[in-house]
């Protein structure tokens, strides 16, 4: 099996670069926040680990060795005390202008890696503050990753490169447009989030940050429709968003649950028993005596889930009964997500079915 490897730059990557470039001193050693966090979740995911670093006239008068080599033992024993080793540290001691293939974004220090047959360059990936990170990157033809720094801006942080790396996150971003609406849904099986929801409709809002809620996955909600005539458009609509997101999201639902949740809510009591089984199907137990509830039509509530049901490819079993109306609309979005949340949690690689595909 071949190793991936993660590539990573010392200096704004690792420890935070003052403001002169150079960690010559103790006193100037600091971590960047979340980085031993994230490196022992990929090492837990089969990442090893190489630095990459330009130290410009490292070993001259103006960069004495000696400088260099006090914090950098340090730096190397802290990881070591937490569980993270580097299998090689790489490290380029000439000036810009000489422009050595040595030196990033050039991959002369790292060219034996290219030639290793066991190493998964698919998987492995180049972690820096600078530009020329990214281009060490493309020149080794591995995934860059440019963390966020105050110096030279990025878009990434720590947690997310782990997330990204290490869950291999099943996302996916949907946009619909009609002439009656345009919808913008983004989801993340495998990361918790707080939902970010705009609909226009704030109950149909509370109801759908229950689903990223209580889902347990990462939900975002952008919605504008013809509010002006009614809300069934937007609704409507929203659902089928969502329910393509998610089946774009499992793929081809290896290692999923596949399979029901029981939510009581006060006097209300709400059953959702679901399947992902690629046969769309909606069954409904459940009344309304109003008309609606905040903005949303109670008609629309089951409509919503049949929508859900036809994009998703989803058999669902929805049942709810009590007194209050609103408690049991919220407490079939929240029965849904927790079912939700069992059926898409990771099991193993598996495909659930004995008839090979879902």
């Amino acid at each position: 099996m071949s190793t991936p490897i993660l590539f990573v730059d010392r200096d704004g990557t690792l420890i935070e670069e003052p403001d002169n470039f150079q960690i010559d001193a103790y006193h100037k050693l600091r971590f960047v926040p979340g980085v031993i966090p994230a490196l022992l979740k990929l090492r837990d995911a089969g990442y090893e680990f190489v630095i990459v670093s330009n130290q410009d006239g490292l070993g001259s008068e103006r960069y004495p060795q000696a400088d260099f080599d006090g914090p950098h033992g340090l730096m190397m024993q802290v990881f070591e005390s937490q569980g993270i080793a580097f299998r090689e540290v790489l490290i380029d001691t000439s000036w810009p202008e000489q422009n050595l293939p040595t030196r990033k974004p050039g991959i002369g220090l790292a060219l034996h890696y290219l030639r290793d047959r066991g190493i998964d360059l698919e998987r492995s990936a180049m972690v820096g503050d600078r530009d020329t990170d990214i281009a060490f990157a493309d020149n080794m033809g591995i995934r860059g990753f440019q963390l966020r720094t105050p110096q030279f801006g990025g878009d990434w942080d720590w947690a997310g490169i782990a997330h990204e790396l290490a869950d291999a996150p099943r996302r996916a971003q949907v946009q619909r447009n009609t002439k009656e609406t345009r919808i913008r849904i983004g989801v993340d099986l495998d990361k918790q989030a707080d939902p970010k929801i705009s609909t226009g409709l704030p109950f149909f809002d509370h109801m759908l940050e229950q689903i990223g809620k209580h889902g347990g996955f990462a939900l975002e909600v952008e919605a504008t429709g013809d509010l002006h005539i009614d809300e069934h458009h937007t609704v409507e609509d929203t659902a089928l968003a969502l329910g393509q997101a998610l089946r774009e999201a499992l793929g081809d639902k290896r290692g999923i649950g596949r399979y029901g949740f029981t939510l009581p809510m006060d006097e209300t009591l709400a059953s959702a028993a679901l399947d992902f089984s690629g046969r769309p199907w909606l069954v409904f137990e459940g009344e309304f005596r109003r008309e609606k509830v905040g903005d949303l039509p109670t008609e629309l509530v089951p409509h919503f889930f049949r929508s859900l049901c036809d994009a998703a490819g989803l058999n669902l079993h929805l049942s709810v009964r009590g007194d209050n109306d609103h408690h049991k609309i919220e407490a079939a979005f929240k029965a849904l997500a927790r079912a939700l949340r069992q059926a898409i949690r990771r099991e193993g690689v598996e495909l659930p079915s004995t008839k090979g595909a879902l």
